[in-house]
């Protein structure tokens, strides 16, 4: 059995035969858990940002005497910027 069979599959891509934004993300952490650094990027460019919002909105919730609200904003607004950049160069470029 290979990992791909545990993998949830997109409700867009399966319903309206379309990826979402977010298609390649599961395939990109599993990659990026073998060692897979560079596979990681190219299946899903935008891991390594996702990744920073995720931490960064973890410790805005563990680390109370911090206050992580700009930073989680900045990284969202990266994130998004970068989703929908690779979005474009994987479906029109």
């Amino acid at each position: 059995m290979t990992m791909e069979e545990y993998m949830l599959p997109c409700l867009s891509k399966t319903l309206f035969g379309v990826e979402c934004l977010g298609c390649g993300t599961q395939r990109a952490l599993v990659l990026l858990f073998q060692g897979d650094f560079i596979g990681a990027f190219k299946m899903y460019p935008a891991i390594y940002t996702t990744l920073l919002f995720f931490i960064f909105l973890f410790l805005h919730f563990v680390d109370k005497s911090r206050n992580y609200t700009k930073t989680i904003i900045a990284f969202a607004i990266i994130n998004a910027c970068v989703m929908v950049i690779a979005y474009y160069f994987k479906h029109f470029y």
